[in-house]
């Protein structure tokens, strides 16, 4: 499904993003190599146990990626000037290998651009929950965006 073009958005629009993501081991492990991030508790099972969480937990720039790219279907595909900042990250409660989750996004500003006419900013907010509709990631995405006639 492609996405919305700014002046297809009003406020308060709200999409349950339909495809869902099991995380597996190898996500972790190559997100976490591939960034160079040798952080014990994404890595290393015994350290791992060792904690507080008792297993490997998720690294959280993947989770943060992944409700990104979990939205972008439905958002900006196809429509996107560029990205203008995420704001107001937060991950309040940990992912572990085995979780499935699932996005959701709300229109919660719109704004002309200034300097782009044929363009405008939409703020999205968009959370990540698991299996058991907790969310695990939500952020504001702020996103330049083509409109219809241009």
């Amino acid at each position: 499904m492609a996405g919305r073009h700014f002046d297809e958005w009003q406020m308060g629009d709200r999409i349950e993003h339909e495809i869902r993501r099991t995380v597996t081991e190898t996500d972790n492990l190559l997100f976490s190599t591939m960034t160079h991030n040798p952080q014990p508790l994404h890595l290393d099972m015994e350290a791992a146990k060792e904690s507080e969480f008792g297993q490997i937990l998720v690294n959280g720039t993947f989770t943060f990626s992944l409700m990104v790219g979990l939205s972008v279907g439905d958002t900006t595909l196809g429509t996107l000037v560029a990205n203008l900042g995420y704001d107001k990250l937060v991950m309040p409660k940990p992912v572990f290998i085995g979780d499935t989750l699932r996005a959701t996004s709300e229109v919660t500003a719109l704004k002309e651009s200034k300097s782009r006419p044929n363009a405008g900013i939409v703020t999205f907010t968009h959370e990540l929950l698991n299996q058991r509709d907790e969310i695990v990631v939500r952020c504001s995405r702020s996103a330049l965006l083509k409109k219809a006639a241009a």
